[in-house]
């Protein structure tokens, strides 16, 4: 896909199918995480790959009690990939945020849906959140920035909005 055709068609996908991704396309999806630019090249994020369902049926419920709710906030979607990034470094949000822009793109790219799910910082400053990184052997002062939720769409893909007036402002 030509690449200002992704960025412009690129939409958030809010209910999926159960099918699982191949291994392969999560691990083209995540390299491309890998290259999204941070700052002085520290590469302060780090991606956790979850297509364990008890891990993710884990995550969804941590999130879901944040939330207020009862609902998968993962609306189904099979596959998540949770993006934290090290507190140490200054520019760490703004790594993950990167990091999360390229893999949404990336997924895109592979004909899958994709959604920016919020409260990873809250799920990984929890006790539970700390105690599953441990038992990963994941070690450091990690801040949850996103979950990049990822699946086979199941809903039609929604129509970009209309951009609003003075998006862009120009000085000549």
């Amino acid at each position: 896909m030509d690449a200002m055709q992704n960025l412009l068609t690129r939409r958030s996908i809010k209910k999926y199918k159960s099918d699982m991704v191949p291994e392969d396309v999560i691990a083209r999806i995540c390299e491309a995480g890998t290259y999204a630019a941070t700052g002085r090249n520290l590469q302060a994020p780090i991606i956790l790959a979850v297509t364990n369902k008890e891990i993710r049926d884990k995550l969804s419920q941590m999130n879901a009690a944040i939330m207020g709710s009862g609902a998968d906030p993962f609306y189904g979607a099979p596959v998540v990939l949770v993006v934290l990034a090290d507190k140490n470094v200054n520019t760490h949000v703004y790594d993950g945020s990167l990091v999360m822009g390229n893999l949404m793109l990336a997924a895109h790219a592979e004909g899958l849906g994709s959604c920016w799910i919020h409260r990873a910082k809250e799920e990984f400053e929890s006790e539970e959140g700390k105690a599953i990184l441990k038992e990963l052997g994941i070690e450091g002062a990690y801040e949850g920035i996103g979950h990049c939720v990822l699946g086979y769409p199941d809903c039609e893909i929604p129509v970009a909005r209309e951009r609003k007036e003075n998006y862009v402002y120009w000085v000549k």
